[in-house]
């Protein structure tokens, strides 16, 4: 038996790459959108394999405002080579479907690999560029302030929002990379040269490392009267009754008062929420998770945008000034179903 020949399973994802890097010429590679309070529905820039396509006349014209370049397909030379490259390794994978040789598969996947970091350095310089070499004689100038969108995630831009993702060619390209992944594991025989003690401190790991990072999520600290409230739109100046909230995109909204954030949630409920944040009533300006605060409300409480909601790290402490406030005990999921009495 010939153990450098592929199998018929490897043969047909091989297939299903092919397709998915030809097809994925014919859709978006990578979106940045960007969202502000002038434009509530956002701004989407398109990168295309061969253009740059979305909203782009009007991010120029914003561009040109704070001193970035503006953008022009013509002035990227990566736009009139990326075609060629896909087009490559849809052919390639179709070689190695026929030629179904194990080293075959191999090549491809470490070409593959290496194009894509190429791809994401040469990504990360061109934001790089574009956010940091601006114009000194703009009409907008920040002194220090850089405009550089983030290689994937999301950043704060002045009053713009920026997340930056795969669009749909992009997903294509992901998972072409990942069946190249699954057939070199498969042909290599790779999963049954790791002993099972050795593959049982592997996900032992993974899964400690995913349950840090889900539970270590950061607040983003609210400053004191140069923030806005994201609700009412009044300036955030006390430090013990305001409160924030992260989006699944990251996005963060920062309020005055805890149920303008109930709000606003409701308000927007199409919007997928992830962390709520809360300020502790007995520190200056510190955020605490909501779900693990202790709460209290009515009595002599008397937030900005008449909320009446205070919060507490420490359970003896909340009681304490609760008493302190003739005030009465909450939970989180009571203020969740609680209905406003502020006035937008």
């Amino acid at each position: 038996m010939n153990t450098s020949k592929i199998s018929l399973f490897s043969k047909v994802v091989l297939l299903i790459v092919s397709a998915l890097l030809f097809g994925s010429l014919l859709f978006p590679m990578w979106r940045i959108e960007l969202t502000a309070p002038q434009y509530p529905e956002g701004l989407v820039l398109q990168l295309h394999a061969n253009k740059i396509g979305g909203d782009v006349d009007i991010i120029n014209g914003l561009n040109h405002y704070i001193g970035m370049k503006t953008l022009h397909t013509k002035d990227f030379v990566e736009f009139s080579v990326l075609p060629y490259i896909f087009v490559f390794f849809g052919l390639f994978s179709l070689a190695v479907f026929f030629m179904a040789k194990r080293k075959g598969v191999i090549l491809l996947f470490v070409s593959f690999v290496l194009f894509t970091i190429l791809a994401g350095v040469d990504f990360y310089r061109w934001n790089y560029e574009y956010g940091h070499n601006l114009n000194p004689n703009a009409a907008i100038v920040v002194p220090g302030m850089a405009y550089q969108p983030p290689l994937i995630g999301y950043r704060q831009l002045l009053n713009f929002g920026a997340y930056s993702i795969p669009d749909i060619g992009g997903w294509m390209m992901i998972a072409a990379g990942v069946l190249l992944f699954i057939i070199v594991v498969k042909e290599t025989h790779l999963l049954q040269r790791f002993r099972k003690p050795k593959i049982g401190a592997v996900l032992f790991f993974l899964v400690s490392f995913s349950v840090l990072s889900c539970t270590n999520v950061k607040a983003v600290p609210i400053k004191l009267n140069v923030d806005n409230c994201d609700f009412c739109k009044m300036s955030i100046a006390d430090p013990k009754y305001g409160a924030e909230v992260i989006t699944q995109k990251g996005r963060v909204y920062k309020f005055d008062d805890i149920m303008c954030m109930v709000n606003y949630c409701k308000s927007n409920s199409e919007t997928k929420m992830k962390d709520f944040h809360v300020l502790d009533y007995t520190q200056d300006n510190v955020l605490i998770p909501a779900e693990t605060a202790f709460f209290f409300t009515g009595g002599d409480i008397h937030s900005p945008m008449r909320g009446n909601i205070i919060a507490f790290s420490n359970e003896n402490e909340a009681k304490q000034f609760g008493a302190k406030l003739n005030a009465e005990s909450t939970t989180w999921k009571a203020i969740l179903q609680k209905q406003s009495t502020i006035i937008n």
